[in-house]
């Protein structure tokens, strides 16, 4: 509606639902007194910032396509989702490791970023940062508990920074990247629970035998790309592993 200040609603405290998308606001100052909301959704705005006043029931906030560059100043404590999707973030520093500890799914689809560095957010379920510029994985050595990454359309031409920490990662989506080699999604073997994994438009999906290469070095993934991994690949992959084994004799 083309909405520039948003000042009245300060007298409506009980609202638990707001939804101001695709309006021209540029700061959310009166939300300050709205203590029972759950729910923000402001999408489509002209927001630089998504910095607000605490509020203590807040669960879910959308600030898609927006212009915020950085992630400071969100500290609400029952925060499980928040979507920065297509914006100009271009670090993940500045989120409050101390007062997030709710925050379960994260997304940032569409900015800038350029390394995972200093996320660190431990009680993330899904990471969700495609269609950034990452060229390095750092610091998901804390990401314990997350099950769903995706990393598609990113700059990644190595593997090096996942961890045997992770061991509830079942999902990873890397379609899209520049990973040229088997070499690299070797080092995806330190992910003990991995069971579906995307690397189409790589490189490495060029090369004869792309699957059977894969799945010779991850051989507990039940799908690769689009498709479930069949019986018949699983034996002729282990016939390779065996072959292998005696050569290596």
């Amino acid at each position: 509606r083309g909405l520039t200040d948003i000042s009245l609603l300060e007298r409506f405290i009980h609202l638990r639902y707001v939804d101001l998308s695709k309006n021209k606001l540029k700061g959310l100052a009166p939300l300050s007194s709205l203590t029972q909301l759950l729910w923000l959704k402001v999408d489509r705005n002209l927001l630089t910032s998504a910095s607000m006043q605490e509020l203590p029931y807040l669960q879910v906030i959308s600030f898609d396509c927006n212009c915020i560059t950085d992630l400071e100043g969100i500290t609400h404590p029952l925060l499980a989702s928040l979507s920065l999707k297509e914006n100009k973030i271009q670090t993940v520093l500045g989120l409050s490791h101390d007062q997030l500890f709710s925050l379960q799914v994260l997304e940032l689809r569409g900015n800038e970023i350029k390394t995972t560095a200093g996320l660190g957010v431990s009680k993330l379920k899904k990471l969700y940062l495609a269609k950034n510029i990452i060229y390095s994985l750092e610091g998901l050595e804390e990401f314990e508990k997350l099950e769903t990454l995706h990393l598609r359309d990113n700059k990644l031409e190595a593997l090096d920074g996942f961890s045997d920490s992770m061991k509830c990662l079942q999902y990873l989506n890397l379609r899209n990247n520049g990973i040229k080699s088997f070499q690299e999604v070797e080092k995806l073997q330190v992910l003990p629970m991995l069971q579906a994994l995307v690397l189409m438009d790589n490189p490495c999906a060029e090369e004869p035998n792309y699957r059977l290469e894969v799945l010779s070095r991850l051989p507990q993934l039940q799908r690769l790309d689009k498709e479930s991994v069949e019986e018949e690949e699983r034996k002729e992959v282990e016939n390779i592993r065996q072959t292998r084994k005696e050569k290596e004799k």
